[in-house]
């Protein structure tokens, strides 16, 4: 997967179209097992991202990471905005590191830092079990948009072990994870920003 700051606009572009769509859908998501606010909070957060590069124009890849990263930990409330703002951050770390870094790798590096931020491992119900099988696909080059949607019914039968879906137990069994969810619209985005 190649990632470009022509395609990196377009991910966001096509992610903040999904979540505007499907932010009626988050809040129910969130209703029973959370603050009912994720889907508030998501298409609050990602109109604010679009504005950002709008007025801002990065001029890179680098530039671009940045921008979401501060735009989502200044804008999105909830628990989504720093687990969000966490994995573009730890993306922007391995870039900024190193500007040949794969694709796969950057995304590794999102992956560890909403898992350092949040201390949730997969099976604990929450938008690592969507983040996981992704990246995991992706370092085999097996990435579909099949293997994001089913990594995000996997969440359904679990039980919540993290965070507000965590204090209604038993509950949470039976409902899919709203974090998980729109973890597997970004990465429905990506796959999408980058087909002609």
């Amino acid at each position: 997967m190649n990632m470009d700051l022509q395609t990196g606009i377009r991910w966001m572009e096509l992610f903040n179209e999904d979540i505007q769509q499907n932010k009626d859908y988050l809040t129910q998501l969130d209703t029973p097992i959370g603050d009912s606010d994720h889907g508030n909070n998501m298409s609050r957060g990602m109109d604010q991202v679009i504005q950002a590069i709008e007025a801002e124009s990065p001029d890179s890849l680098e530039a671009l990471l940045k921008l979401v990263t501060s735009t989502l930990l200044s804008k999105v409330g909830g628990a989504s905005g720093p687990l969000y703002g966490s994995a573009f951050m730890g993306m922007l770390k391995i870039l900024k590191g190193d500007n040949t870094s794969s694709w796969d790798k950057v995304l590794r590096g999102g992956l560890d830092s909403i898992q350092k931020r949040g201390k949730a491992e997969v099976g604990d119900k929450t938008m690592v079990d969507v983040w996981a099988p992704v990246v995991k696909s992706l370092e085999n080059k097996q990435l579909t948009h099949v293997v994001i949607e089913e990594a995000v019914e996997a969440t359904k039968p679990l039980k919540a072990k993290k965070g507000r879906a965590s204090y209604v137990g038993d509950r949470s069994i039976g409902h899919i994870d709203p974090g998980a969810y729109s973890s597997a619209l970004l990465f429905q985005a990506m796959l999408k920003s980058e087909e002609k």
